[in-house]
């Protein structure tokens, strides 16, 4: 993959936030996308080899489309400024849809890399029972939180958006209570992007390992 093309077109993209301008780069955008694909081909590929049940997810659905809901937004651009995917055993990218952990990546127009893992946001039955897992069995939750790799990677799980209260029907002085105040489950880092599409491939695969303990979890929720 020509990341060095695919940032310069994102740049370019945010400058230029119109169809018409779209339309135009449509070919640009074309090759872009099948390069993009042939990247998240390889890895599925990869990750299956030590996530078997990554091996049936659906590389074009794993896609992210580049089109913006404008619906409810103030923001009336038409198009997202990044190129991005998650890899879930379900096949179905987004947790509203029930898609469960992925293995997420995005590059934007200002070149910088997000890798992540874990579950973003989940619909509300699915995040009282990760919750009432963590209180149910708080030593495996504690081994992934310390898991060496993990928090060498990525820190701790992110913070951000958590409750300042208990959720309802959980206790003050339940284990693990500052995690399950947590909306989401994930754990992320940011960096500018390497050129280089070998190193770029190896970084990813590195950080998708490193979440793995989470995933692995999470998936047996």
């Amino acid at each position: 993959m020509h990341v060095r093309d695919l940032t310069q077109y994102l740049a370019e993209l945010s400058e230029n936030n119109n169809r018409a301008w779209f339309v135009m780069n449509k070919p640009r955008y074309d090759i872009l996308r099948a390069e993009f694909l042939e990247l998240v081909i390889r890895l599925i590929a990869n990750i299956s080899k030590f996530d078997p049940a990554i091996a049936g997810c659906n590389p074009k659905k794993a896609m992210f489309r580049i089109n913006r809901d404008m619906r409810f937004s103030k923001e009336k651009i038409p198009y997202k400024t990044h190129f991005s995917a998650a890899i879930t055993a379900s096949g179905l990218k987004k947790p509203s849809q029930g898609g469960g952990p992925a293995y997420y990546f995005q590059i934007n127009e200002k070149g910088l890399l997000l890798v992540a893992g874990g579950e973003y946001l989940p619909p509300s039955d699915r995040l009282r029972a990760i919750r009432q897992r963590i209180v149910d069995d708080p030593g495996s939750f504690s081994k992934v939180i310390n898991n060496r790799k993990m928090k060498e990677t990525y820190g701790d799980l992110q913070q951000e958006g958590k409750l300042t209260r208990p959720p309802k029907g959980f206790d003050v002085d339940a284990p693990h209570l500052e995690y399950i105040k947590l909306k989401s489950f994930i754990v992320w880092q940011e960096m500018p992007v390497i050129k280089d599409p070998d190193a770029l491939e190896k970084l990813l695969m590195s950080g998708f390992k490193d979440a793995w303990p989470l995933i692995s979890w999470l998936r047996q929720i």
